[in-house]
């Protein structure tokens, strides 16, 4: 049955979509309970980060189900609710205040690779294949869309990957900047899970503060929010956690931080 599920893995959160038979692509409920998942993993305490990832070894996301397209984009209410679905599920990732990172095997594309790009960092397989088709359907894509990928590629890859839509492939995603890393399979979990061990171990409240003021930096500087910024950096000056790492650093042990 295809579903996005969620659980937690110690100090990760971990949301897995799952609709192998369709190479993980999104249907109408799957966009729609993203949003959901995610949130209910930012709001565990004992999470300190989130990662996302396709069920099985051949794929992140494909992409929408295309099954669907039909029934959803015939009538203007059904295309303005899925529309809606899909740009509510690429925004939950950065309303999360915890790092969202993207794990990716094997093919993302389309929807996954939107909802890639929307997530904090991302990690790929050395076999991974990206795409986006958008020109091959005679899809509009939204300007908000377009605006995370010039964030992530800058304005010559993205116009690459969305006139082409050509696939590309882990090497080109890593010299476009729009992965993090890329390793072979036999290790990927390993490197992966090693990275998000080491992030999850850091002092929460630096980890929001940093995740927020990088949003912040990102927009127009007449939107920007300096007060909220500035708020979260004082947070982090007047935790528990900062003490903590001051004397742990003096007494040349691991710190324990508890997000407060």
């Amino acid at each position: 049955m295809p579903e996005v599920t969620a659980r937690r893995d110690g100090p990760i959160g971990r949301v897995v979509i799952a609709h192998p038979e369709k190479l993980n692509a999104m249907n109408l409920a799957m966009w729609e309970a993203l949003p959901r998942q995610l949130a209910s993993l930012d709001a565990d305490p004992e999470v300190r980060l989130i990662v996302i990832e396709g069920e099985g070894d051949r794929a992140f996301v494909s992409g929408g189900d295309i099954s669907e397209f039909e029934s959803q984009f015939g009538a203007a209410e059904a295309r303005a609710r899925y529309d809606a679905a899909v740009e509510a599920a690429y925004l939950a990732p950065g309303r999360c205040g915890k790092p969202v990172i993207a794990k990716v095997r094997g093919i993302c594309m389309g929807g996954g690779l939107g909802l890639a790009a929307a997530c904090d960092l991302r990690f790929c397989t050395d076999d991974a294949r990206f795409r986006m088709p958008a020109a091959r359907l005679g899809l509009g894509y939204g300007a908000a869309g377009l605006e995370r990928f010039l964030q992530v590629l800058g304005l010559q890859n993205t116009l690459d990957v969305f006139l082409s839509a050509r696939v590309f492939d882990a090497a080109d995603a890593l010299r476009m900047g729009f992965v993090t890393r890329s390793e072979p399979r036999e290790s990927f979990d390993r490197e992966v899970d090693a990275w998000c061990a080491m992030v999850a171990d850091n002092a929460p409240l630096t980890l929001r503060a940093v995740k927020l003021t990088t949003a912040q930096l990102l927009h127009d500087p007449a939107g920007r929010d300096l007060a909220a910024v500035q708020a979260a950096i004082a947070a982090c000056f007047a935790s528990e956690d900062h003490l903590e790492g001051a004397r742990a650093f003096m007494q040349k042990r691991r710190p324990v931080f508890t997000g407060r």
